[in-house]
């Protein structure tokens, strides 16, 4: 009898129980149902963003990847073209280094600084002036003038020279041909040149010649000249200067020396001319009137048919001018 009376009382409980769930239930918004429903879609709602967030992680990581490649290929490509750039420098400096042409607008700098540099000997030597003497003339004049000025002694103001028993050449004419090969050499070279005279048919004599050096405020005067003798085995080169005894231009000796023995070693070495060595003369009326150091330099003998001959030939003369040229610029330390 109590075994079934409590079954009863727990059967009573468990109604009353259900009966107050469906209440509480049956109070509460959306009841069990609802909840159980709110709850799944909580648990979609959040399947969904994790989702979603995969979505754009992965999303996220292929952009990152397309960078990153995207990066290291811009990176390869700048690589390259400074790789190529480099090679297109080191091209440009290779044409440059083996005198390749190229666009004169690109080089113009280049091309000024040539220039320049081509012209700075010259300039250096603008402010040298060298008077040149062709010497004698088509007619001689037998007129006297003092040797030196104030002397008691004279000399026939100028002679006509000898002449070329090879080529029948005047000394005059060899002299004349030779100064304008030697003016334009210097004048090449950057000095300021002048001649005593530019033609054959004049009247100039010694004397006036070195007072026109002197004029033109020259720093060295050269005297041209070629030699004669009775023989003719004759040959070779030689240079005159005056000596310290000189009553007009002792002081001048030394200099003119110098400028002698610097003319005379490049004349011979530029045309394999025989050298005769220094001659001093102090009873020369060029001389004794000049101002400057001075040299008279004897090219050859024209009595000689070699000397003659070479003299005359045109290839030869510009070696003759080149040699004397290079003298003067030994002289003047260039």
């Amino acid at each position: 009898m109590k075994k079934k009376k409590k079954i009863l009382i727990a059967a009573a409980l468990t109604v009353t129980a259900l009966v107050v769930w469906i209440i509480i239930s049956a109070l509460l918004p959306g009841g069990v149902s609802n909840r159980k429903g709110r709850e799944s879609a909580k648990v979609k709602s959040e399947a969904a963003e994790n989702a979603a967030s995969g979505k754009d992680v992965k999303k996220s990581g292929n952009k990152s990847g397309k960078d990153a490649k995207r990066s290291g290929k811009d990176e390869k490509e700048s690589k390259t073209d400074e790789k190529s750039q480099e090679n297109s420098e080191k091209k440009t400096e290779n044409k440059v280094g083996t005198g390749e042409s190229q666009d004169p607008s690109a080089n113009a700098g280049s091309t000024s600084n040539t220039q320049q540099a081509d012209q700075t000997p010259a300039q250096s030597k603008s402010g040298i002036v060298i008077v040149i003497d062709p010497g004698h003339q088509s007619r001689g004049d037998s007129n006297t003038e003092p040797v030196g000025p104030g002397s008691g002694k004279a000399k026939a103001r100028v002679t006509g020279g000898t002449r070329g028993t090879t080529t029948g050449i005047y000394e005059y004419q060899l002299t004349m041909t030779m100064a304008g090969k030697i003016r334009d050499e210097l004048t090449r070279r950057g000095y300021t040149v002048y001649l005593t005279r530019e033609s054959n048919d004049v009247n100039i004599s010694n004397a006036e010649r070195a007072e026109f050096s002197n004029s033109k405020g020259a720093d060295a005067y050269i005297r041209l000249h070629a030699n004669g003798a009775g023989s003719s085995a004759a040959n070779g080169a030689m240079t005159l200067y005056p000596t310290p005894n000189n009553a007009w231009v002792g002081n001048l000796s030394a200099a003119s020396k110098s400028l002698s023995l610097d003319v005379l070693n490049s004349y011979c070495a530029a045309t394999g001319m025989r050298n005769l060595g220094l001659q001093p003369r102090d009873d020369m009326t060029g001389f004794n009137y000049c101002k400057s150091p001075m040299t008279l330099i004897e090219f050859g003998f024209m009595t000689n048919p070699s000397d003659d001959s070479n003299m005359a030939n045109a290839s030869f003369q510009n070696r003759m001018a080149a040699g004397v040229a290079d003298g003067i610029d030994t002289y003047f330390g260039r």
